[in-house]
Formats: structure tokens, C-alpha cells, sequence
């Protein structure tokens, strides 16, 4: 989910010329975001991916419907139903999918496949809206896939299928559709309503799970609950904060490059916190994936 926002808030206004305050927006939030793929690691087990994703985003919608509260801004009916849409996706859907995959996969090359997002919507705007992809966005697909595939069978001990790395490739198509669904909300509307209507409407399916979230938040270990405070503080408010600065100081496509970061940031942190280490195939795989994102972003347009 994280890396999703760079749709959401990429239309600021940017510069290109060196600036010390966006380089470290930058680094704030690759380390947050990428935290965040550990983090969940370290929930899962004490809570059900359901409960995980209650925990988080609920909250998280509490927030925002504080906000509202003291800054009041609807939008129109048109407006509201492409941000249900994409609420439900990017945050409900999302959450629930990411979650159930990093109960087997690692947060390092869970990352990785996260970061495929890009493809995804390159893809869904090629049939959608009729933008061109061109031979070098179908070769871009194809690298990236088979990178995921080599996610999926690369564990520790060799070739292993793990399916819950499709789970996760499914997270990567939720944001990509979100992501298409609000792109023209955010040309009549401030990024920051949108996110926050997102956030709001996006946690509503989750509220079915809070009694029994409660409870085992009751029963989990302290560190659980400070994790979960972490993820609401940390990656999804002030990463979206550092990330917003970051936009409105560089141009969007320059502020994203910074994002291939992520996976490999996640890695060095799972590999710290919980001895995870990835396997030879699977780090060929996360490579992969990367460098087919590059070919659909780069070479397909030249």
C-alpha cells in the first residue's frame, strides 16, 4: 500500500534542481514504508491478517474522520463512488491480501512484489483508457512476472511453489486499479481529501472485525501493539506527510525513481530485525521484478 500514494499525490507542483529538505523526505520515507513490510511480519502470528489489517487501518480511519470533523470537505456523487471503489481496494482488499501473503513470503521480497504496482497500471491503462504499451511495456510484463514466479518457488530450501506470493502479486492489482480509479478525483480535488476519504470509507468493511481485533490485541504481546502503533504513526501518517513533501519539491517521475529503493531498504531490514535471509532464487526473482517495472516505466515510453 505505500507505495501507492505516489498516484495519489502525484500531481504537486515539482522542481528538478538538487534539494537537501526532498532528498531526506525521500530517505524518511523509503525507510518507513519499507519498515512497514516487517512490521506486519513481526503482528502476524498474534493477529489473524484480518485483524492486522483492523488494527491498522481502522484506527487509521479514525483519524480521519477527525480530520472531517474539523475540516469539512465533501465530494460530489460522481467523485464519491470512484473513491468508495478505490477505497475498498486500496485499503480493505489490500491490507487482507498483503497480509495473508507475508504470513509464509518475507518482507523483503514481499516488497518486490508490491513494487510491480507500476505494471499493473500501465497495464489496466493501456485497455482502459486506451494508452499505447508498445513491445518494450509487454517485455517489461513478462521480466516482471517471471520474477514474481521465481519469488513464489524460490524459499530457502529451493524450489517450494508458495501461493501466497500470488496473494501479494493480487495486493499489487488492487492498488493499480485504485490508483486508475481516483487519478481523475485528484484533478478536482486536494490529494490530502482524497486520501483522507480514502482512508475513512476504505477501513467501513473492516469495522465487522473490531470486537474480536480487540480481543486479541488484549491478549497479544506488547510488542504487538506497539507495532501496530508504529504502522499507523510512522509509515501510513508521516511517510504520507514526508512523501507529500518529497512531490511537492521534485517532479513526480523523479520523486518515484527514489521508490525502487523500497525492496532492497526491506530486505536490509528483515535481514536486521528478524534474521531473514533471502534465498538465491528469490533474490534473482526481486530483481527481476524491479528491472521489468524499469523497462514498462522507461523504455516503453522512449
Amino acid at each position: 500500500m505505500e507505495a501507492t500514494m505516489t498516484v495519489m499525490t502525484g500531481e504537486s507542483e515539482a522542481k528538478n534542481r538538487f534539494d537537501l529538505t526532498a532528498i531526506l523526505a525521500i530517505v524518511v520515507t523509503i525507510v518507513l514504508w519499507a519498515s512497514s513490510f516487517v512490521v506486519i511480519r513481526v503482528c502476524l502470528g498474534p493477529l489473524t491478517p484480518v485483524e492486522l489489517a483492523t488494527a491498522r487501518y481502522v484506527t487509521a480511519g479514525l483519524i480521519a474522520l477527525g480530520y472531517l470533523a474539523v475540516r469539512w470537505t465533501a465530494p460530489s456523487r460522481r467523485d464519491l463512488t470512484r473513491i468508495s471503489i478505490a477505497a475498498v481496494l486500496f485499503i480493505a482488499a489490500y491490507a487482507v491480501l498483503l497480509n495473508t501473503g507475508e504470513q509464509t513470503v518475507p518482507a523483503g521480497p514481499a516488497s518486490f512484489i508490491i513494487n510491480t504496482m507500476p505494471v499493473f497500471t500501465a497495464l489496466i491503462a493501456t485497455f482502459a483508457l486506451g494508452e499505447r504499451f508498445g513491445f518494450w511495456g509487454w517485455v517489461g510484463t513478462a521480466v516482471s512476472f517471471c520474477g514474481v514466479a521465481l519469488i513464489a518457488a524460490g524459499g530457502e530450501d529451493g524450489f517450494n511453489l508458495d501461493l501466497n506470493a500470488i496473494l501479494i502479486l493480487g495486493a499489487a492489482a488492487c492498488s493499480a486499479v485504485a490508483s486508475v480509479l481516483q487519478k481523475p478525483v485528484l484533478g478536482r480535488l486536494p490529494a490530502l481529501t482524497v486520501t483522507v476519504w480514502v482512508l475513512l470509507i476504505g477501513s467501513l468493511p473492516l469495522l465487522p472485525a473490531v470486537p474480536a481485533t480487540l480481543k486479541a490485541l488484549l491478549a497479544a504481546p506488547a510488542i504487538v501493539n506497539w507495532s501496530i502503533a508504529y504502522l499507523v504513526i510512522f509509515p501510513t501518517a508521516i511517510g504520507y506527510v514526508t512523501w507529500a513533501v518529497a512531490l511537492k519539491r521534485l517532479s513526480a517521475a523523479r520523486a518515484t525513481n527514489f521508490l525502487y529503493g523500497v525492496p532492497p531498504t526491506a530486505t536490509l531490514i528483515g535481514f536486521i530485525w528478524l534474521g531473514e535471509k533471502p534465498s538465491i532464487i528469490g533474490a534473482i526473482g526481486g530483481i527481476a521484478a524491479i528491472c521489468g517495472v524499469v523497462i514498462v516505466n522507461a523504455l516503453r515510453r522512449s
